[in-house]
């Protein structure tokens, strides 16, 4: 993709300043209510890949694997529900982050919303919906300008 387009971040930098700061909040709100870098990594790395947002999976997996995460379970994320490398609550955020990204489809089901709140707390889901806002916003922005994504240099 070397087709040029309009970089919000550049043309507009006030609106993307603001969008950091939403997401300064969310990682703080998530904190606050107990979700873990891990959870929170996992869920935005799946928004991303969901997406097709080359250039958030690559910085989501930066921040995976320094809070720890390991290779197989990166390699895993997008076939979670065949895959065993995950917790209840994992597969829960996992499946909260599809129902986000795809919400056009039918919202947040009563399926998902009950099995996603049988496993964490009202504050938990709230933390957790508004990190899948805020990466899928910013998957958006980034999709949008064609953010490149080149080789890493050896």
């Amino acid at each position: 993709m070397s087709e040029t387009r309009v970089h919000l971040s550049k043309t507009e930098p006030a609106a993307y300043k603001a969008l950091e700061a939403f997401s300064r909040t969310v990682g703080e709100i998530c904190t606050a209510n107990g979700i873990d870098d891990r959870l929170r990594e996992i869920v935005m790395i799946h928004c991303s890949q969901l997406n097709g947002c080359a250039y958030c999976t690559r910085v989501h997996l930066d921040r995976a694997t320094t809070a720890g995460i390991d290779v197989d379970t990166l390699t895993q994320i997008a076939v979670w529900r065949e895959s065993g490398v995950f917790s209840d609550r994992e597969r829960a955020a996992l499946e909260l982050a599809e129902a986000f990204t795809f919400i056009s489809d039918e919202g947040i089901s009563d399926e998902v919303y009950n099995r996603v709140g049988s496993v964490f707390t009202e504050k938990e889901y709230a933390a957790l919906s508004w990190a899948c806002v805020s990466i899928n916003a910013f998957n958006r922005v980034v999709i949008a300008g064609r953010y490149p994504v080149p080789p890493r240099q050896r």
